[in-house]
């Protein structure tokens, strides 16, 4: 969607979706606009209470039936596993998603992971294409004057085009566009954290096979998981800039994590959004 500075100070209920990185800024906005009677919209949230709720369940409960009392709780009912996913804790998402690698060391196996990655590929585009019917919801149902929608730091490689025109057409897109010396910070948070990452599975197949030949590795099972998460995040990290930029090129606008980290109130975000504007008439 592109509006002028006039036309989102008139638009009566906005609808914006934030695009960027992990740990750009993204959820810290949407928690700020959430105490202005914004709707926050989590795309990870979504994720994990609906479309990987029941993959996620399973493997918990397929580590569960390794413990001889728990498999016979299990198997007669005795006790019921759930998730607690909240838009503040979304580690069951993480946990499931994986690192690749070494299964003595926390790892998946290639078969495992990609299955995963698969999963979670289709959970995030069908998370995105909910936002229309969640816009109407937050309305309708729960009486949110406005709506922002935090999307999940992959989204830029889903390689789905129709969730992208469902987004410009529904909502704002504005992209968090990481400084320099953040970059280098959110790297070294990587590599001091490795976390659980999505990959395109071609982008995954030609790293994991430079990976395997600078570690003199044979086999995926010997790779240490949090050694690859490591070694792959800034490579990662740097195929993402130009798919987000050429998002942005085509559907939105950009503000950097500078910009985003001033904003300390609805009235700032708002200022914010309309010097953006008025910059990209």
């Amino acid at each position: 969607m592109k509006l002028t500075a006039e036309e989102f100070r008139k638009w009566g209920k906005r609808a914006i979706t934030l695009l960027g990185m992990s740990g750009v800024g993204k959820t810290r906005l949407a928690c700020i606009l959430r105490k202005y009677h914004w709707f926050h919209y989590s795309g990870d949230y979504r994720i994990g209470t609906r479309y990987l709720d029941e993959p996620i369940l399973d493997n918990i409960k397929k580590e569960l039936m390794q413990i001889p009392l728990m498999r016979e709780l299990l198997r007669s009912d005795s006790v019921q596993i759930k998730n607690n996913i909240t838009v503040d804790d979304l580690s069951p998402v993480s946990t499931f998603l994986g690192k690749l690698g070494n299964p003595e060391q926390g790892g998946l196996g290639l078969t495992e992971f990609k299955r995963r990655q698969e999963l979670h590929r289709q959970a995030e585009i069908a998370a995105m294409k909910d936002v229309p019917a969640f816009i109407i919801k937050a309305h309708e149902i729960y009486g949110y004057d406005h709506f922002i929608n935090d999307a999940g730091g992959s989204l830029c490689e889903l390689d789905d085009p129709q969730v992208l025109e469902t987004l410009a057409a529904h909502t704002l897109i504005i992209y968090i566009k990481a400084s320099k010396e953040d970059e280098k910070e959110l790297i070294q948070r990587a590599k001091d954290a490795p976390k659980p990452l999505y990959f395109r599975e071609a982008f995954l197949e030609e790293q994991l096979a430079d990976y395997m030949k600078e570690r003199k590795l044979q086999f995926v099972v010997l790779i240490d998981p949090d050694d690859f998460a490591r070694w792959v995040f800034p490579r990662l990290f740097y195929a993402r800039i130009p798919r987000y930029e050429t998002i942005v090129q085509q559907y939105g606008y950009a503000i950097t994590t500078k910009q985003a980290e001033s904003v300390e109130c609805e009235e700032d975000f708002l200022a914010l959004v309309e010097k953006v504007l008025d910059r990209g008439k």
